[in-house]
């Protein structure tokens, strides 16, 4: 009878694994499926990492421009990185997770200033705000700022026609 509820419970295991495979892989496509098309079309507005203007065109509006995310991580890649953990290498299951928050994080930064025709000194911070099991991580949060600039008598870039 032990055997059998032993069995049971590995049999649990790996459908609760699976499902946390699918159903992470699925929300993590439907994400970066937003994040590209997003990204297409704010594509005519750039986000730059230097800090002055290079050219000398007039400057109407300068304004801070913030963007930010919080992504969890799913448990099938929490249980990925236990044995990426124990072994070394690359976490690529984490890899992921702050790929897609860092260009969520710019692309918020980028809505919260939609007129804007340069953001200028972008930056990126990222921190772990919850820990999970045995100090792994639970929730990574990117920070994106930057100075959105706004050009006098400019048409803006999305609504030119």
């Amino acid at each position: 009878m032990e055997l059998i509820f032993s069995l049971l419970g590995w049999i649990i295991l790996l459908c609760l694994l699976g499902l946390g495979f699918g159903v992470g892989k699925y929300l993590e496509a439907q994400h970066y499926t937003s994040i590209k098309q997003r990204e297409a079309a704010s594509l005519t507005v750039p986000v730059v990492t230097f800090k002055q203007l290079t050219d000398d065109r007039p400057v109407a509006s300068a304004t801070l421009a913030v963007g930010s995310v919080a992504v969890s991580v799913d448990y099938y890649k929490r249980f990925l990185a236990g044995f990426r953990m124990f072994f070394g290498g690359e976490m690529r299951s984490y890899s992921s997770l702050l790929d897609r928050a860092r260009r969520e994080a710019i692309l918020r930064m980028r809505e919260s200033a939609p007129d804007a025709h340069l953001f200028l000194n972008c930056r990126l911070e990222t921190s772990s705000i919850s820990k999970g099991e045995r100090n792994t991580i639970g929730t990574v949060e990117v920070v994106a700022y930057a100075t959105a600039v706004t050009f006098a008598d400019e048409i803006h870039p999305q609504t030119a026609g």
